[in-house]
């Protein structure tokens, strides 16, 4: 798809004209990963520049009930996980329509900024949303490289 595209996928609909991501499935116990997708991230490893901020959408089926979920975000470089925040780490506040009901599908959205301090370096991100029991709702990683 050409970059114009990409740009006008980021408006209201935009995430339904993402292309869905391949990731890997790290963990998800208490639910099941539909779909992830980063906006804009045309090609895998994912290009991610400094001082941008990424759309992400994770569409997932809950296998449990909840009353709140959490996310965790790491930087994974040499199987170390290195925690990286997120400006919003409660789900119920990310799309999630809490509680959380077992066998309903949810639209998880947040935000990845990457600050312009970060090394340029190829890393995973690895992404975890937990319920009230600390089990993963779900659990994705992808390859990524940070950029000027």
């Amino acid at each position: 798809p050409c970059p114009l595209a990409l740009l006008l996928a980021l408006g209201a609909a935009a995430t339904a004209l993402a292309e869905p991501l391949r990731f890997i499935d790290c963990g998800s116990i208490d639910g099941s990963i539909q779909e992830v997708n980063v906006t804009p991230c045309p090609t895998q490893p994912c290009l991610l520049h400094k001082g941008t901020s990424y759309s992400i959408n994770v569409t997932f089926a809950s296998k449990i009930e909840s009353q709140g979920s959490k996310a965790r975000v790491y930087g994974e470089m040499l199987h170390v996980d290195i925690p990286f925040p997120i400006p919003e780490p409660d789900g119920c506040k990310s799309g999630i329509q809490c509680p959380i009901q077992k066998g309903h599908f949810y639209s998880y959205l947040n935000k990845l900024p990457v600050k312009s301090e970060y090394p340029s370096i190829k890393l995973i991100v690895k992404w975890e949303l937990v319920d009230d029991q600390d089990q993963m709702l779900f659990c994705w990683k992808i390859p990524v490289q940070i950029t000027s």
